[in-house]
């Protein structure tokens, strides 16, 4: 589904691209030379996204034991760079074309090839979003917002040469260039942001908050304490583990079954495949007081206050009366 969405992307990214340098050779417009520009990375993203969303499908081995996932990060941070890159060129041009304007030409002809490719990039971009934040894909989502930005800087040029048409202010062809390389600076480097944020395994708060909303709302009472919470993502695939503490008079057998049990749930928190390692640890009496198992045969203090399990007492290393 993927894959098959990147090629779709790529195809449509290619005759995007040969319509705009069609009309920038026609009309001269500096403003049309950003958008045939901004085509350019979609195409070269595109065809790095397949890359990389094919090389992330790949199973694991033995010099990959996690998988290939983090590759669409590295994808999504290129696509920032190409961004950065294609914004550095138009600032350049349309400078250059600001102070001296060139002649322009066809721009009714420029303005319907603008509309045209920005409506196809808002659609295509707003569903390979979705998609991709669905599936957990950020080279997915990295194409998609490029081509919303795309979509967007489509519907600006076409304000720009209709301004330009009507009132032959041949400035605003320039003028405009330089506003949207300054949008194309932002989104590139906020892609790369991204992209390094998540290269450096940075703790994701959409999919933390997810796992510890779930965790509260299946809370066991045989679940004494759990800590160490950590949530890696790689691609589209999530790798949680954290240490649980469970009575500590239990054989293994019970243990074994309640963390498959635990595992088996947890899974269901996102759609997409997650890997769970869960770190078992014995009882303390100092968890008596938070510990509300009635039947409890070894305790050696009341129960006295249910602990609220939140994002900060999880991610710690430690048991939460620690806390306390």
């Amino acid at each position: 589904m993927k894959q098959r969405l990147i090629i779709f992307s790529f195809f449509l990214s290619l005759l995007i691209m040969s319509a705009k340098f069609y009309a920038y050779y026609l009309s001269g417009s500096t403003a049309i030379l950003t958008d045939a520009l901004e085509s350019i990375i979609n195409v070269v993203a595109a065809a790095f996204a397949y890359y990389s969303i094919y090389l992330a499908s790949l199973p694991r081995d033995l010099n990959h034991p996690y998988g290939h996932g983090k590759i669409e990060f590295f994808a999504s941070g290129l696509e920032g760079v190409l961004i950065l890159l294609a914004a550095a060129y138009i600032f350049l041009h349309a400078s250059q074309h600001l102070i001296a304007t060139p002649s322009l030409q066809r721009l009714d002809f420029s303005m319907y090839v603008s509309l045209g490719s920005a409506l196809l990039n808002g659609i295509m971009g707003f569903y390979l979003v979705q998609v991709g934040k669905n599936s957990h894909s950020p080279a997915l989502v990295a194409d998609g917002k490029h081509l919303k930005l795309d979509a967007y800087n489509g519907f600006f040029i076409v304000f720009a040469l209709a301004v330009t048409y009507l009132t032959q202010w041949l400035w605003v062809d320039a003028l405009a260039s330089l506003l949207f390389a300054a949008m194309m600076c932002w989104q590139g480097i906020r892609l790369i942001r991204e992209a390094v944020a998540a290269l450096m395994d940075e703790t994701n708060p959409t999919v933390f908050n997810k796992v510890i909303e779930w965790i509260t709302q299946h809370r066991r009472v045989v679940w004494i304490d759990l800590h160490n919470l950590r949530i890696q993502q790689y691609g589209g695939d999530l790798h949680i583990d954290c240490h649980l503490t469970l009575p500590r008079y239990w054989d293994l057998n019970r243990v074994h079954d309640e963390i498959h049990d635990f595992e088996v749930k947890i899974s269901e928190v996102l759609p997409t495949e997650i890997e769970i390692f869960v770190h078992v640890d014995p009882c303390l009496d100092d968890c008596c007081s938070h510990c509300a198992i009635d039947d409890c045969p070894i305790r050696k203090a009341h129960f006295t206050k249910k602990i609220d399990w939140n994002a900060t007492n999880m991610a710690l290393n430690q048991k939460h009366f620690y806390a306390l």
